[in-house]
């Protein structure tokens, strides 16, 4: 696993793309605070920009690094969900302008994956963590369900759990500061 983080972690820091196991489904990654590198990953997936993101977080304390203010209920929700969860926030800091739609929101999820938090740890920022799919297509549930678009538009794929079938999405939850809070996706 060390040699996949230290790959991996050598990619994101040059602006490029990872393809690479979470705790739900593959993931296209890329470092949060790179407008260019986000921008691959939309011509990638054939989005359009103002389609958000997911990006994952190793720990509450660096969701509080990301966001401006958490809501209280927020910990409860992540702390109580029996599957990953990402939660959608009002005020996103320290991540690049084009991965935050125009509500001034963004969607992050604390993984509960060893790979996922190691290399996390050692990044120090948000990784992008949109499904490996072209737009339009099949959430992929296995590393042989990615296309070969997704696959060659990479610039590293991470040598892990291949052969494993993943989970599903996680559970999408949006909080307003104001109180609201809104289930996108179930």
């Amino acid at each position: 696993m060390r040699t996949e983080i230290e790959n991996a972690l050598a990619v994101l820091k040059r602006g490029g793309l990872i393809l690479y196991p979470t705790d739900t489904v593959w993931g296209i990654g890329c470092d949060s605070a790179n407008p260019s590198a986000i921008d691959k990953v939309y011509k990638l997936k054939q989005r359009i920009e103002t389609k958000a993101m997911i990006c994952i977080v190793h720990d509450f304390k660096m969701l509080n690094e990301f966001v401006e203010e958490i809501p209280e209920v927020a910990y409860d929700i992540l702390k109580y969900a029996s599957r990953p969860t990402t939660i959608i926030y009002d005020n996103p800091i320290r991540v690049s302008e084009n991965i935050i739609p125009a509500d001034n929101t963004l969607a992050i999820r604390v993984v509960k994956d060893e790979f996922c938090e190691k290399l996390l740890r050692k990044f120090r920022r948000p990784i992008v963590s949109t499904s490996a799919n072209v737009t339009g297509e099949p959430t992929p549930l296995s590393f042989s369900e990615i296309s070969d678009t997704i696959k060659d538009g990479v610039d590293y794929i991470v040598n892990l759990n291949q052969k494993n079938k993943a989970g599903k999405s996680s559970a999408i939850i949006k909080l307003t500061l104001d109180g609201q809070v809104s289930v996108i996706r179930k």
